[in-house]
């Protein structure tokens, strides 16, 4: 019988402690997953190296400024991406989090 008092405390230090900090190492494992798939640690390592690694005589110069020009695009595209997944990921953290306040907040306060 005396379990059932401490519910309330498990509640609270697995809502407010436990998951987040499990939130946060899957959000860590889905950005690691993103960089990888969208290949962005790849095209900034590469950004002064030829397209294509085209090294014939009078196209090393037109392959490693085309090179430039689309790593850039790719990696502007891929940082647009990463910043709206940042975004999603603390959105959701933040409404987690907030449930069971909201919640509280709607019971207490009377519709009007």
């Amino acid at each position: 019988m005396s379990g059932y008092f401490a519910l309330p405390l498990i509640f609270l230090k697995f809502w407010f402690l436990d998951a987040p900090i499990n939130l946060i190492a899957y959000f860590a494992s889905l950005n690691k997953a993103f960089l990888q798939l969208f290949s962005l640690p790849l095209l900034v390592r590469t950004f002064f190296q030829p397209l294509k690694n085209e090294y014939r005589e009078g196209l090393v110069g037109f392959s490693l400024a085309m090179g430039i020009v689309v790593k850039t695009a790719l990696i502007v595209i891929d940082l647009a991406l990463f910043a709206a997944l940042l975004t999603v990921e603390l959105v959701v953290l933040l409404v987690f989090v907030a449930f069971p306040l909201l919640t509280l907040m709607m019971l207490v306060i009377p519709h009007i």
